[in-house]
């Protein structure tokens, strides 16, 4: 998506349409695309880099948990 954006951009300045208003709106367009793609894949780049985090050990129950007992009702 980011090759397609670029070549769009190249595109329309190569034959002159980025020059109007529907081509600066559409080079606009495909270069915040372009954009958006991008820095999603560094983020997920940088994320794959990361060291694996140990897996946390599952949480023992308690043995001894007595119910709460309810206050009494006054009235």
């Amino acid at each position: 998506m980011i090759a397609v954006g670029a070549a769009t951009v190249a595109y329309l300045i190569a034959t002159g349409q980025a020059l109007t208003l529907d081509g600066l709106f559409l080079t606009l367009t495909a270069l915040i695309l372009a954009a958006g793609f991008g820095l999603y894949l560094i983020y997920m780049i940088r994320r794959a880099m990361e060291p694996a985090k140990p897996a946390v050990p599952a949480a023992k129950p308690a043995t001894s948990a007595a119910p709460a007992k309810a206050a009494p009702v006054q009235g």
